[in-house]
């Protein structure tokens, strides 16, 4: 029976509503006492129902709700024949109750749509060759799946054949499509909008990047942080004392009304909801914007950071080499660039792969009698030519001669922070090529936005030399710059600055800064999604995209302050009533006005929480 109320909650408060209404017309219309005094009494018991029976389960498990107050107000004045009021009371719960949920379901809309994002079926190949719709539960690992535009990419996995763009905005926030070849990683939940394409299957199920996401954003969304236990504890304590407070009054004034209006005034919804729901949505507009927050407490301790830590490759630069400059000493600088990308084009070394993608394979010679010179670089013969490429000590053991402005271009290249390739034709040095790992685009404008939103100490420590440190630090403007780092002295300078009162985040790729993430008070990865990152950091940043931190810490100040702001709104409400009832009883404050104001702050602090769900850093 108490379930089938229960569930029945919305239909009484429109019988409610009804009766009511059905009431007023009675005695205003057609003056009939005795119906309006019926329907009053059958609105007041079935509205009372689902009451009662959720504060006789709060007080089953010894906890003094919200619930048990109105009870006890709503059958006190049913008693002594206030049925207007009870009434009244009645269904404002019931329907402050019913908003109340409504708008907690749409600030879990974030979830949600990650949630309906989540692929059900996937065209398998089976042991025919012929691919068959099947449901994405019946997908395992290293099957091979078919991907045709307009679908959703059921698992992590990797792809075999065809190419395509596909968007990854449930993964990483980002609308703009992707290109995906052969080799690509593609994740589940993305959507290939163009092409076709056959992956094989890597991690299925939960084990997916998405599912990770989902597991993880819900579990944050239930997590509570020191305020929300907080207010936990003094809801507990607080409602007993309403309790025993409108006992006293009714035993000094033997006002039973006054005593059943302290109860409705007292209750603490607004107080109890209006935390959570600001952590609900903060989330969810994380989740929505490639950026996951691991609960209340992630936010509490990230808005009130004053130091940030990057780790440098891959965090402010992108972690793969680059040519950043390059000096050609010949008229014919296309010739000899395509003799550059021939010779390196034959090496796996990372500054070889660098040359080519920055020349292309346009320009690509026959290459003869290649031969690597283990530590120095490439020679080959092109067209009859000797042509070398590698370092300056190659050079010399080629006899190639260097001026006096080609040691000066090294050396101003070196200052650069780059390191040295230099390329010789027969003999005669031709080209000199500086090759660095550049910093990320747009992440001093992001340096500047966390400045704003009130970090005072921006650091970058890094196992590279000082002097490419201090390069990257002047360029971006930090506060300090730390070279020759290993994880475990990176992780002593945290302690350091812990000592020293700061409040610490650390920036890192979430595998080899492991340490550093889990010491200090906020660990951020910078990751598309990996499992370690994930398992490791606070938050994630998804996709590697640096310009989601000035946005993630934005939000979380938002956040915290909007917490503050619903508990600064509950309890000055509650004061507030308390106070005009003292001043202005006799004349027109009352339970049905009460419980009135009691359900519209509730409302004030759910739609102010859920702000936050259309934040976004100006």
């Amino acid at each position: 029976m108490q379930r089938f109320i229960l569930g029945r909650k919305n239909q009484i408060t429109l019988v409610s509503a009804l009766l009511i209404a059905i009431a007023f017309t009675s005695e205003l219309v057609f003056h009939n006492e005795d119906m309006f005094e019926m329907a009053l009494i059958i609105a007041s018991i079935s509205g009372a129902l689902p009451i009662a029976i959720q504060a006789f389960q709060a007080l089953r498990v010894k906890v003094v709700s919200i619930d048990v107050l109105v009870t006890i107000a709503v059958t006190a004045a049913f008693f002594i024949g206030s049925f207007e009021e009870s009434a009244i009371v009645t269904f404002l719960f019931l329907f402050g109750a019913f908003l109340e949920q409504r708008t907690l379901n749409k600030t879990r809309s974030a979830i949600r749509e990650l949630t309906e994002m989540a692929p059900e079926s996937a065209l398998k190949q089976m042991e025919s060759g012929e691919f068959l719709e099947v449901s994405v539960d019946e997908v395992q690992v290293g099957d091979i799946l078919l991907v045709k535009t307009g679908a959703k990419v059921p698992v992590d996995g990797t792809v075999l054949s065809g190419d395509g763009y596909i968007n990854e905005a449930s993964i990483t926030g980002e609308s703009v499509p992707v290109d995906k070849a052969r080799d690509s990683q593609v994740y589940a939940g993305t959507i290939l909008e163009n092409g076709t394409i056959q992956i094989v299957s890597d991690r299925v199920g939960e084990d997916t990047t998405f599912g990770k996401i989902i597991e993880l954003v819900e579990e944050a969304q239930d997590s509570k942080s020191e305020a929300e236990r907080f207010i936990d504890r003094f809801s507990r304590n607080y409602t007993p004392i309403v309790l025993l407070l409108a006992f006293i009054v009714w035993l000094v004034s033997r006002d039973i009304e006054l005593a059943i209006t302290i109860l409705v005034l007292g209750c603490p919804g607004a107080l109890v909801i209006g935390v959570p729901v600001s952590n609900v949505a903060g989330i969810g507009n994380g989740a929505k914007n490639g950026v996951l927050l691991k609960g209340s407490e992630v936010i509490h301790d990230f808005s009130r950071v004053d130091t940030i830590v990057f780790d440098k490759t891959g965090t402010l630069t992108a972690g793969n080499p680059a040519v950043a400059e390059i000096e050609i000493y010949s008229e014919n600088s296309g010739e000899i660039l395509g003799y550059v990308a021939s010779v390196e084009n034959e090496s796996d070394h990372p500054l070889a792969k660098a040359i080519v993608e920055y020349i292309g394979a346009k320009d690509f010679h026959k290459v003869e009698g290649t031969d690597v010179v283990k530590g120095g670089g490439v020679i080959a013969n092109i067209a009859g030519h000797r042509v070398a490429a590698g370092n300056i000590a190659l050079m010399e053991q080629e006899n190639v001669h260097l001026n006096e402005k080609a040691r000066e271009d090294a050396a101003r290249f070196e200052k650069n922070g780059n390191s040295l390739v230099l390329a010789s034709v027969d003999g005669e040095l031709k080209a000199l090529i500086g090759i660095r790992d550049q910093i990320r685009p747009g992440v001093k404008d992001d340096l500047k936005k966390l400045k704003k939103l009130g970090v005072r100490n921006l650091v970058v420590l890094s196992g590279d030399n000082q002097g490419t440190v201090d390069l990257v630090a002047n360029e971006l403007g930090l506060t300090e710059a730390h070279g020759h780092m290993l994880p475990a002295d990176k992780a002593e300078y945290i302690r350091g600055l812990q000592a020293k009162g700061k409040i610490v985040a650390f920036v890192g790729d979430g595998v080899n800064d492991s340490p550093s993430l889990a010491l200090a008070e906020i660990g951020i990865a910078m990751g598309s999604g990996t499992d370690v990152a994930i398992e490791t950091s606070d938050i994630v940043l998804m996709n590697s995209d640096f310009s989601r931190l000035p946005h993630a810490l934005g939000l979380a100040k938002s956040t915290a302050n909007n917490m503050l702001q619903n508990i600064i709104i509950a309890i000055g409400v509650v004061l507030v009533l308390l106070l005009l009832l003292g001043v202005f009883f006799s004349e027109w404050m009352n339970m049905s006005i009460g419980m009135l104001v009691h359900e519209a702050s509730i409302l004030v602090v759910i739609l102010n929480g859920m702000r936050l769900l259309r934040y976004g850093l100006k």
